[in-house]
């Protein structure tokens, strides 16, 4: 096993703002290859996020955004298992970076499952008809059809989203990488995003 020196530790640290001994594991695991570091410690932060997402949050913050010009405005309500983790400054950090987000990417809905069903019933009949005329089978139609969901949910679900400030990331991917840093579940409950004239 290659030794890996503190600099490879700190610049990982740096890049994905996990602890020093796991980013000294991820690193000894990809054998110092960063890149492989950084996909262990991702693959990390999804089993933690998932081992907690049972646990209770009933603390948290509401975080303001006004976008500069005043004209966007975003209210925010991120929930979380303690106070003590709700005044970290990553937690503050996260949540303004996810107002910025929502005053850029507009979204409409938290996740797909807070989808207006009816709306995407719509949706998915326009889709449908749509390529009914192309003469495909229905199974084709119908995988079609759920790639165009998919890429909807993209468009109007926050979690779906590239990240505003990393596009290799969507929003429930950087959440992940934040509960697996503070160990606490956290989860995004709702937000309302204001523009002037819209």
């Amino acid at each position: 096993m290659a030794k890996i020196s503190l600099e490879l530790i700190q610049e990982l640290r740096e890049k994905t703002g996990v602890g020093m001994m796991d980013c000294k594991k991820a690193l000894e695991e990809a054998n110092g290859d960063i890149q492989k570091a950084i996909e262990l410690l991702r693959k990390k932060g999804a089993l933690i996020a998932e081992k907690r997402s049972g646990n209770v949050t009933a603390e948290g913050l509401i975080h303001a955004y006004i976008h500069p010009g005043a004209k966007v405005g975003v209210m925010l309500e991120i929930n979380c298992e303690t106070d003590f983790v709700a005044n970290t400054q990553e937690m503050k950090q996260f949540a303004h970076d996810i107002c910025m987000h929502i005053a850029a990417f507009k979204p409409k809905y938290v996740s797909p499952e807070e989808v207006d069903q009816t709306f995407l019933a719509n949706e998915k009949r326009i889709f449908t008809e749509q390529m009914a005329a192309s003469g495909k089978p229905a199974a084709v139609i119908n995988q079609i059809v759920e790639g165009k969901i998919k890429k909807l949910y993209n468009e109007i679900c926050l979690m779906e989203q590239p990240f505003v400030k990393n596009d290799k990331l969507t929003v429930n991917d950087v959440l992940k990488e934040l509960i697996a840093k503070m160990g606490e579940n956290i989860k995004i409950k709702r937000f309302t995003r204001f523009e002037i004239g819209a």
